[in-house]
């Protein structure tokens, strides 16, 4: 158990690692520094340096000119998610074994290997079909759910000993959970459709608070980077549509992610308070970093850092929720997923 603990926790940081790495080759325009999977103009260690090497590439892809630095930016990426991936079969191997399977259900290590499986899948995807954008959102997806599960696991090896709080505050930190998640999504959406300065005023848009927006071309899925779905170049009034829904997302983020922290704030436990300012300083920034990003013309750091803090916050309100859960179903006497009472202590391993 103890170096099933060390590579979840391995595991964890890392999958936070690809996400900050994910979103930097995405936001340099490096997500088609190669134009082959896995490896790189054929390469699977490293990238065409050599000038025969080089021209080799320049033979087998005419089409696409070669930067290197582009493509190293890819390739890591790569090779730290393809850690990750060989961290988590790992990890579900582990869970698999008799010793473990006594204690709790390998349930969720396999759920997060076909995560991974389908994020693999994903990646590949991304660059064969040309960083469609329908599939750039849904490898940002996939890649926060891969952190979202990793965290559950985690948590499920934590103790747990807090007072257990009210429906009504659990049915908040549900709603800022959901909301939170839609909110990933859009954000997902305005990156891969390059919506990001649509708007390059706060907080009204182009100088006025209802811009012409066309939400039908600004959310048709089944359409290439850049067009419409019958083939015509997406319009400005689109990207606005996409940029302007984000904004709206983010309010309610805002409103329902700022009542949960306020709400824990005020419970008198103080393990619960600190996840509560914990909610609320992430809050801040992360609305601090957007409102930046579009008045600085989205700098490459801020733009970074922007994704970093949807990822922890994501993190946190999803680690809020599952002990919420798991001390209601603890004080239930229930016991789910490991979570398991007793009349000396109670814990969720």
């Amino acid at each position: 158990m103890r170096l099933y603990r060390r590579l979840l926790l391995v595991a964890t940081l890392l999958a936070f690692a690809v996400i900050a790495l994910g979103a930097y080759v995405r936001l340099s325009d490096a997500g088609l520094g190669c134009p082959d999977w896995p490896g790189c103009y054929g390469h699977w260690l490293g990238v065409p340096d050599a000038a025969h090497e080089q021209l080799a590439a320049q033979q087998a892809f005419p089409e696409r000119p070669i930067n290197t630095g582009k493509a190293w930016k890819e390739m890591l990426h790569r090779y730290l998610a393809g850690t990750l991936g060989l961290l988590i079969l790992t990890l579900c191997l582990l869970a698999w074994r008799k010793a473990f399977r006594s204690r709790q259900s390998p349930a969720l290590p396999t759920l997060l290997l076909g995560v991974v499986g389908l994020q693999a899948a994903l990646g590949m995807w991304t660059v064969t079909l040309l960083l469609k954008p329908v599939i750039v959102t849904l490898h940002l997806i996939g890649g926060m759910t891969t952190l979202s599960l990793l965290v559950g696991l985690a948590l499920r090896e934590q103790a747990v000993n807090a007072v257990a709080l009210g429906r009504v505050t659990r049915i908040i930190a549900a709603c800022a959970l959901l909301t939170i998640i839609v909110q990933i999504a859009l954000g997902g959406w305005v990156s891969s459709n390059y919506a990001a300065l649509a708007c390059s005023d706060f907080p009204s848009c182009q100088g006025q608070w209802q811009p012409p927006m066309n939400f039908a071309e600004a959310f048709s899925l089944h359409r290439e980077l850049g067009m419409t779905a019958d083939g015509q170049l997406l319009s400005s009034e689109a990207l606005t549509a996409i940029h302007w829904t984000h904004r709206i997302g983010a309010a309610a983020v805002s409103l329902v992610a700022g009542a949960l922290a306020l709400t824990l704030l005020r419970t008198g436990q103080r393990r619960w308070q600190i996840w509560g300012g914990t909610v609320l300083a992430l809050l801040l920034i992360q609305v601090s970093l957007g409102i930046a990003n579009v008045l600085l013309s989205l700098p490459l750091s801020l733009a970074v850092a922007h994704t970093i803090g949807a990822a922890c916050l994501l993190a946190v309100v999803l680690s809020i929720n599952v002990q919420m859960f798991c001390i209601s179903r603890l004080k239930s006497g229930a016991t789910i997923l490991g979570c398991e009472a007793s009349r000396h202590h109670e814990y969720c391993r």
